[in-house]
């Protein structure tokens, strides 16, 4: 005897081997045995045999007219023998019997379970809705076929038009259009980003690296809203007596600082630290410090530059050359012949601006042996004479403490990198850092910071600064207290000579002023009080940000560094062991892992073969050639393990139009390794963003998204963040 049963929510047959009261020893068609109870049985047959049975019934379920067979069915509950006399006439053979029960089964739609063997029909109102239903899933998988058809033939489907950056950053993976995309990345083994470029959705992969961020940060677009005249300071401040110049690249528009010397009676010197002063005319909680607490930094990458404030507000405040600038300064008098300080002193003035210099016009020009022999001819070339020595001196001053906290001094003899953008093609030039110009700002912003640090604590008014330990985890940190910052060599530091691009600054600037202008009483007059909790909000919240934005500047130089090889057709590179299989190219701040590499020591020479690179990915593919020996090191040794490659963080800098070229160096703060620091600060005067990506990200800083603001009839958020790629994508963007 055979039996057609259910097991497991599915129905089955086999023949029976042995019956004991209720239950069945059964063996299925598959040579498996099984104990069925005899509640399970539906049906007992001798013919056909099992494996014949459950065909055959396979079949006659493919025949069923399911509507017709709803029509055929009682209101009330049957069993499906019933159903099937109805249906097929009393004669119903036992594989139509089954073929029926497997119909009931398949269709839920029509017909509810109600017990084993039991059915009843749904209520008309129900299987019209769910018929519906299944008539629209239907036509949208149709219509998904069709979109994924045409996305594979290349073709961006209508449907799917501004919805590019929702479907790759933020999809819904119920949608169709969602489904559409992974179907054709599927069928042709892409990645979505790659579909979505090849069918023209995204212009180019910078379009598309650049959107990713802009669709995070700044979903509603890169604009400002209209905020009226920029605020001013009053017309009573006094006008300094001297000649400042600054000192930046060409590319630079935000010119937060600038310098002066002045030769006093006695051997001294008086030297003028002077810092751009946008905290004279904006106030906590006006229009413009909202923007600016929630942009909390200007974003550079190679080719493009997201400024923190308003072009309006930075063309009244930056240092530029040919008038008097409101700015706050720090005035420093020093033996001219030992260059200790005697006293400093800070002032809110009016600063004329002589000469804006360049780094990349002058560094060939002045060198330690120009300013030793006194040969060149360029501006301020006295100054500059005077202000080197006093400059070695501080750096002299600073290496001490920083032996004295237990670190190695710092080393000198790095190699920055420069990204100048035209269009699609990029230049990237190397720059020694430590040179004399640099080092010479690089101490005057150091100096600055660490005085002014000191003036609030003095002052008894909070200001946020940045503490660093020698070891152990997060041991790079910002705070409202003053701490030593034992990387630099200072007692203290605090942020305060990027107030134009840096909001951390903007608020130390409200405070320094608070202090000038009210002395001991300074803490009742600053916009920040003691245990301010915005305070501690804008720590946070600048950490996240600077880290999110440092990320984003890391990627885009790796971008621009992979596309340096394909524009330069570079088959072969040569590249610096760091440590294991991790190396960075010599020619340019890209850092890659060779698998196999095997042990070589720190700086050891290799060549490499470059087999494939992605820019969607941003990945590349090397084969070691060959190993030179290890004494033709030529950039190896110069840094910190594992800084300075473009997507860790390194030494790369942006540069070019739009992006200010070398933003930065910031040495110290940019090679905080594992190590110890072993890096100096070098022209923090054009800080960029990555130049602190090693020290934020030992300060357990997230990337949580931060809200943007509208702008003035600007375009939908999805749309404005690819328009806003799209834009610079094809053409150099404006410096500011």
């Amino acid at each position: 005897m055979n039996i057609f049963f259910e097991e497991s929510g599915g129905f089955k047959a086999g023949t029976v081997l042995l019956q004991q009261g209720e239950s069945y020893q059964v063996e299925l068609p598959g040579g498996r045995r099984s104990k069925i109870k005899g509640r399970d049985v539906l049906l007992r047959f001798e013919s056909p045999s099992p494996a014949d049975l459950i065909a055959q019934a396979q079949a006659a379920a493919q025949d069923i007219d399911m509507s017709f067979l709803w029509e055929c069915a009682p209101v009330e509950e049957f069993p499906f023998p019933t159903l099937a006399a109805e249906y097929f006439g009393e004669g119903a053979s036992v594989a139509q019997q089954a073929g029926l029960a497997l119909a009931l089964q398949a269709s839920p739609v029509y017909f509810r379970r109600k017990g084993r063997g039991q059915y009843q029909r749904a209520p008309q109102e129900q299987l019209q809705a769910a018929l519906a239903g299944l008539a629209r899933k239907q036509q949208q998988a149709e219509l998904q076929a069709v979109y994924a058809d045409q996305l594979i033939a290349g073709t961006l489907p209508d449907a799917l038009k501004g919805k590019e950056l929702l479907l790759l950053f933020r999809p819904d993976k119920n949608s169709i259009e969602w489904k559409a995309l992974d179907a054709a990345a599927i069928a042709l083994g892409k990645t979505h980003a790659e579909v979505m470029l090849a069918c023209g959705g995204i212009a180019s992969p910078r379009a598309y690296h650049e959107a990713a961020f802009l669709y995070e940060y700044f979903p509603r677009g890169t604009g400002f809203p209209d905020l009226g005249p920029t605020p001013l300071p009053g017309d009573d401040l006094p006008l300094a007596d001297v000649q400042a110049f600054s000192i930046d690249d060409s590319t630079t528009t935000e010119i937060d600082d600038a310098l002066s010397v002045q030769v006093l009676p006695d051997g001294l010197l008086r030297v003028g630290i002077h810092i751009a002063a946008p905290a004279l005319g904006i106030t906590r909680g006006d229009p413009i410090d909202q923007i600016a607490r929630v942009r909390l930094s200007t974003v550079y990458a190679p080719g493009e530059k997201i400024t923190m404030l308003p072009d309006a507000v930075v063309e009244a405040y930056t240092l530029a050359e040919g008038g008097a600038r409101p700015a706050l300064s720090l005035y420093v008098v020093v033996k001219a012949d030992t260059y200790e300080i005697v006293a400093t002193e800070t002032h809110a003035e009016r600063v004329p601006i002589s000469a804006n210099l360049r780094h990349n016009e002058l560094d060939a020009i002045i060198t330690a042996e120009t300013l030793a022999d006194g040969s060149g001819d360029y501006p301020h070339k006295e100054e500059l004479r005077l202000l080197w020595p006093f400059a070695q001196s501080l750096y002299d001053k600073r290496q001490a403490a920083r032996v004295g906290y237990g670190l190695r001094p710092e080393v000198q003899n790095k190699t920055d990198f420069n990204f100048y953008v035209d269009g699609e093609q990029v230049t990237i030039k190397q720059r020694q850092r430590g040179a004399p110009l640099d080092l010479i700002v690089a101490e005057m912003a150091i100096l600055a910071n660490s005085r002014w640090g000191r003036l609030l604590a003095e002052c008894g008014v909070p200001g946020i600064y940045r503490a660093q330990r020698a070891y152990g985890v997060n041991r790079t940190r910002m705070q409202t207290s003053p701490a030593p910052h034992e990387g630099l060599g200072v007692e203290q530091y605090a942020w305060s000579t990027s107030p134009l691009r840096r909001y951390v600054d903007l608020v130390n600037q409200w405070q320094l002023i608070a202090c000038v202008r009210h002395g001991v009483t300074a803490k009742l007059a600053a916009p920040f009080k003691p245990k301010d909790a915005d305070l501690y909000v804008t720590v946070s919240s600048f950490e996240a940000a600077y880290a999110a934005y440092a990320e984003h500047q890391s990627r885009m130089e790796r971008y621009w560094c992979l596309r340096w090889l394909i524009q330069e057709n570079k088959s072969q590179v040569q590249a610096s062991v760091l440590k294991g299989d991790t190396v960075r190219l010599n020619d340019i701040p890209l850092t890659l892992i060779v698998l196999g590499l095997g042990p070589h020591a720190r700086g050891t020479q290799i060549m490499l073969d470059v087999l494939s690179l992605d820019v969607v990915t941003l990945s590349i593919s090397v084969r070691v050639s060959q190993v030179l020996d290890a004494s033709q090191t030529v950039a190896a040794d110069d840094d910190d393990e594992g800084d300075g490659g473009a997507g860790d963080g390194g030494t790369g800098t942006a540069g070019g139009e739009g992006a200010e070229g070398a933003e930065g160096a910031e040495s110290a703060e940019s090679a905080e390794s594992a190590e110890g620091g072993e890096s100096a600060e070098s022209n923090e005067s054009t800080e960029r963003l990555a130049g602190d990506a090693a020290a934020l990200a030992t300060a357990d800083a997230t990337t949580a998204g931060l809200p943007s603001e509208d702008t003035a009839d600007g375009p939908l958020p999805l749309a404005a963040a690819l328009t806003a790629a799209g834009a610079r994508d094809v053409s150099v963007s404006p410096a500011c």
